[in-house]
């Protein structure tokens, strides 16, 4: 057994997720080669940064030339404010009206969309004397939350009458940014709006990180909102884009071996026997499973990397652990099995398992982070 870890890294648990803080900043410095001069960045942090941790990504993120903060919720704006994080932030969802109290208090930015949410700020101005700070969302064409065009010129007249709102921008969220003709018409809806009101000192912004990258034709913005990329993950792409960004992952997912014995010829492997090999093999347990966000679908699916080596999952995923076969690879109790993330010559990207499962990437990583700490590295 190793009492003496090949590795600095020390967690009360034998697996964790790491995050490459310098990967983060090259990200943002590679990125803002596709934002025009004067633009601003708004880092989509939601989700706890996508998996990666919000609290802890937001200085580098600062740091490295971002602007603003999107979160989800007003609790995850406080999360960050409760660790004395000053930047804006703004909720991109929808916030009840009886937080906007809360959210005025807390220098937290509300989106609007509803009449309701102006007789809120209206209420908590006369409550508190406070001005909601807000930027106005609009649905051209995502059909989830936003002020619907035939509304949205009125809409966006009152609240800039209104007293009770310090307006700060308008917004909307394209829907298919891999599909052309469907973003050239949300964009048509957008550039139609605009130019029916004063927009004069708004932020204005519509573009996430597949538009930028693409690089659609706009004027009406001057604010673009990052997210996955962040990270050094990439979305669907329209054809139309030229170049790639070249992005660097930031997460990996790790385990030390708990175990290592010997399976017989014809002994089955974890719950319900799913793999038998057909002959002795080695094999090691690391504690990381399904409970720790690794889809159970993935089981006898995926490869891990150790000692530089790809090794194959045998078995189901438990709730809590999961099996390799080693065999033929020289290892000991304590040695790094890297399921997510580079060792040696050899890399595995969060992108196949989406692949496997059908899904995307935003969803895999958002996974991991139930019970895995969280390792920050340069």
């Amino acid at each position: 057994m190793k009492y003496q870890r090949l590795s600095n890294i020390n967690t009360k648990r034998d697996a964790w997720v790491e995050i490459n803080l310098d990967a983060i900043e090259k990200n943002i410095l590679e990125l803002k080669s596709y934002v025009k001069k004067g633009t601003k960045i708004l880092a989509v942090v939601k989700a706890d940064a996508y998996g990666h941790g919000s609290v802890m990504l937001t200085p580098t993120l600062i740091a490295s030339g971002v602007d603003y903060l999107g979160v989800a919720s007003i609790d995850e704006g406080m999360e960050l404010r409760n660790n004395k994080l000053n930047c804006p932030i703004l909720v991109l969802g929808a916030a009840p009206v009886w937080a906007f109290d809360y959210a005025a208090q807390n220098n937290i930015s509300l989106s609007l969309f509803l009449n309701n949410h102006i007789d809120a700020a209206e209420l908590t101005y006369k409550k508190t004397g406070l001005k909601t700070k807000a930027h106005i969302k609009l649905d051209t064409g995502m059909n989830r939350i936003g002020v619907e065009k035939e509304d949205a010129v009125e809409f966006i007249e009152r609240v800039q009458k209104c007293e009770a709102i310090e307006l700060q921008g308008i917004f909307t969220h394209f829907a298919c940014a891999e599909d052309e003709e469907k973003t050239k018409e949300q964009l048509n809806i957008w550039n139609e709006i605009l130019s029916k009101v004063n927009t004069q000192g708004l932020l204005l912004h519509c573009f996430n990180t597949a538009a930028t990258i693409a690089q659609y034709e706009a004027e009406n913005y001057n604010m673009v909102r990052l997210g996955l990329s962040l990270h050094g993950l990439i979305p669907d792409l329209p054809p139309r884009t030229k170049k790639i960004p070249d992005l660097i992952p930031a997460m990996s997912l790790k385990g030390r071996i708990i175990n290592i014995h010997t399976a017989k010829k014809g002994t089955g492997i974890s719950y319900s026997h799913t793999y038998i090999p057909d002959k002795d093999i080695t094999v090691a347990t690391i504690p990381i499973g399904y409970a720790d966000g690794v889809d159970r679908r993935l089981s006898n699916k995926i490869s891990a990397i150790l000692n530089g080596k790809k090794i194959k999952q045998i078995g189901n995923i438990t709730m809590d652990q999961m099996m390799f076969d080693i065999t033929g690879i020289k290892a000991d109790e304590g040695d790094i099995i890297t399921l997510i993330g580079e060792d040696g010559d050899e890399s595995i990207s969060i992108n196949e398992w989406a692949e496997l499962l059908g899904t995307i990437n935003y969803e895999l990583i958002c996974r991991l982070k139930a019970r895995l700490s969280r390792v920050y590295t340069r």
